[in-house]
């Protein structure tokens, strides 16, 4: 087998309303490339790349590769993606089997919102309890997340959990600390990032200390969910990567009790959604909702075919991915 093509669509599909109105016409400046990557028997498969990505040059790259012979665990990318697609489809097996061991039936995603004002954020809360989501991941400022933990908690109820992510906004201990404070009497599941941890982690282990609230750093590399483990500066983590890191850091996480998330696809499409789901069921920790977001667009250009219930994605038992594009869609919303 060959890869004797790839075709590439660039779309531009807006957010559902309450996330869109925060960030009107990102999706436009950030357009998603979907590709289509064709072999000599007649086998394709689908792959996603990023936000504001182009993968024009990929054919000089792969045209000619056998993709039974390419080890996809350590890389990433739009083409690893169609290529777990076509390996599946030619191995008659779902891309979870090539992976690894399956965990999970069906995996736990997360609400979402960007930064949005207490009152949208209450309304977003509401709307995803209604959707029959458990967890929602904030944006998180400091100079709100009080009035907004308090306004979510009224609208959705006390038993909906908040993960609190300020990309290192909250920006030092004392900060966090004295917002932690205020809000450890709600559900709140986690942290994550509230202040920068480098160059190394004593202040997120003091954080530790004197907080009830869980601690989450958001990361990739194995090594750096090691030394948090060792220096006491973590309860759970936020993983992303490549198929090999993201096991490789959750196996070290489970190693030492602590749950984990994933984030090794996010703010993408329906294919993305298919591949982050996939990886996930390979791994026996990810009980926290992942960050895979493709509900969070308007169409998913895989007719809706993994759109989650109750706060629960099916995990895919077809060869490959499991999802088709909705053509007709892609065609809709392609700009290029």
């Amino acid at each position: 087998m060959k890869i004797t093509k790839i075709e590439e669509f660039i779309t531009a599909v807006p957010h559902i309303p309450s996330i869109e109105k925060s960030r009107p016409g990102d999706y436009k400046e950030r357009p998603i490339s979907i590709i289509k990557v064709h072999t000599d028997e007649g086998i394709y498969g689908v792959g996603e790349g990023g936000r504001g990505g182009s993968n024009a040059e990929l054919e000089a790259e792969w045209v000619g590769i056998d993709p039974l012979t390419v080890n996809l665990g350590d890389k990433g990318g739009a083409v690893i993606m169609a290529l777990y697609d076509i390996v599946g489809k030619a191995l008659g097996v779902p891309a979870w089997k090539l992976m690894g061991s399956k965990h999970w039936n069906k995996v736990p995603v997360g609400w979402w919102s960007p930064p949005l004002e207490p009152r949208e954020f209450a309304a977003m809360a509401e709307e995803g309890a209604k959707l029959g989501y458990t967890t929602h991941k904030l944006k998180a400022r400091p100079w709100n997340i009080i009035e907004t933990v308090k306004l979510i908690t009224k609208a959705a109820g006390p038993d909906f959990s908040i993960i609190v992510d300020p990309n290192f906004a909250f920006g030092d201990l004392a900060t966090s600390l004295k917002l932690a404070e205020a809000l450890q009497s709600y559900n709140i599941a986690a942290f994550e990032d509230p202040f920068q941890y480098l160059p190394g982690w004593h202040q997120y282990r003091d954080f530790r200390r004197h907080s009830r609230i869980r601690l989450a750093p958001h990361l990739g590399d194995p090594k750096m969910v090691m030394s948090a483990i060792r220096a006491e500066a973590a309860d759970c983590f936020n993983i992303g990567g490549t198929l090999e890191q993201a096991q490789i850091s959750a196996g070290i996480a489970e190693a030492a009790g602590m749950p984990i998330w994933l984030q090794v696809v996010g703010l993408g499409l329906g294919v993305s959604g298919a591949y982050g789901t996939h990886v996930h069921a390979t791994i026996r920790n990810a009980t926290i909702p992942s960050d895979s977001l493709h509900f969070t667009r308007e169409d998913d250009l895989i007719g809706g075919a993994l759109n989650p219930v109750n706060g629960h994605v099916i995990v895919p038992n077809e060869p490959g991915l499991g999802i088709e594009l909705d053509m007709a869609a892609v065609a809709k919303y392609r700009v290029g």
